[in-house]
């Protein structure tokens, strides 16, 4: 915010920035386009600014906030949510000195793939090395990780496979990997009935749907999920933009017909899948949380709590919290950042 008031202090410069997103808006409006830059420039207008860098198959837009030489805490979000779920995470995490990094998931946001011809793959294992690469690409060899939703799958995916890349663990919904094998196996109906939306994805009806009615979908999805969340249409907005990159329906029908088996992944990928079809331990510390209203699918603590097997702590949030903790409890999340990180000290 510092380096915007001092382009609004310069006449000058803040005219010319003006003139330029003009020149952009107008140009993208014109041709119909959806620009990275025009994608960057609106999230940084409420979160940022939003960097880019080249990670792997991507170009991952991302935050990067706070001291550089902090130590690194990584927020993962989900669907369909964007990296505001952790807009107020992040400030509260660098007045406490840590460097925070919030990347934009493949299909969301202004990342984009670096080559078309790339598999538009949404399989639980890519969206982890995603993150690997993230790191490297950034040279970061070990960070606090938290995440919600995919976020919290993919961060403890990193936790299991990735250890020494991790130092600690906060996880929305605890643990969250799975497996196709476990996908195929029904539920009792009142669970199956929860994950409606997975079954509609399976359908060209579904894919169908999703691609014309993308943000009343997540809207839905949004109240659904967080039945006591009063979120107005400005805070929907702000994330609803990341779901207009291109790739966004393709990744997240393979990411929910992948998990019936109804979708094939990668080949390359098929020995991390194999280690997670184990369901393996997660040994670094964790906290994970929960919401008291929290209406989206999920196991109940006691599930999951074997399976991390280092210094561990569960935490209710009371309250109305629902499936979006971070961006409905921000402080609780940060302060679960910051007790997780003592942990593995």
């Amino acid at each position: 915010m510092k380096h915007k008031s001092n382009q609004l202090r310069n006449g000058g410069r803040s005219g010319m920035a003006r003139w330029k997103k003009s020149i952009i808006a107008m140009s993208v409006g014109i041709l119909g386009l959806t620009s990275p830059a025009v994608v960057s420039a609106q999230s940084a207008d409420a979160f940022g600014p939003v960097k880019q860098i080249d990670a792997g198959v991507l170009n991952v837009g991302y935050i990067d906030q706070g001291p550089a030489n902090g130590p690194v805490v990584i927020l993962l979000h989900g669907w369909p949510y964007d990296i505001h779920t952790y807009e107020k995470v992040t400030p509260l995490l660098v007045a406490k000195g840590y460097r925070v990094l919030v990347p934009y998931l493949r299909g969301y946001g202004s990342t984009r793939f670096l080559s078309d011809k790339t598999m538009r793959n949404g399989q639980q294992s890519v969206v982890a090395a995603d993150i690997i690469a993230f790191m490297d690409a950034l040279h970061v060899k070990k960070a606090i990780l938290g995440g919600c939703d995919w976020g919290a799958r993919t961060a403890d995916i990193i936790a299991a496979l990735w250890p020494e890349r991790t130092k600690a663990l906060v996880s929305v919904s605890g643990y969250l990997i799975g497996n196709q094998q476990s996908g195929a196996a029904p539920l009792p109906p009142a669970a199956e009935l929860q994950w409606w939306y997975q079954f509609y994805f399976a359908t060209d009806r579904g894919k169908a749907g999703y691609t014309k009615n993308t943000d009343e979908f997540a809207k839905l999805i949004w109240k659904l999920a967080s039945p006591q969340w009063q979120f107005d249409e400005a805070t929907f907005s702000r994330s609803s933009a990341a779901f207009h990159n291109q790739d966004h329906v393709a990744i997240v029908i393979h990411n929910y017909r992948w998990r019936l088996g109804l979708a094939t992944g990668e080949a390359k990928y098929d020995a991390l899948e194999a280690k997670l079809a184990k369901a393996p331990n997660i040994t670094i510390p964790t906290i994970t949380l929960e919401g008291d209203a929290n209406g989206a699918p999920h196991p109940p603590a006691s599930a999951y709590a074997n399976k991390f097997t280092g210094k561990y702590l569960h935490k209710e949030l009371t309250g109305g919290i629902g499936h979006n903790l971070p961006q409905e409890a921000p402080q609780q999340f940060a302060d679960a950042v910051v007790e997780a990180d003592k942990m593995g000290e």
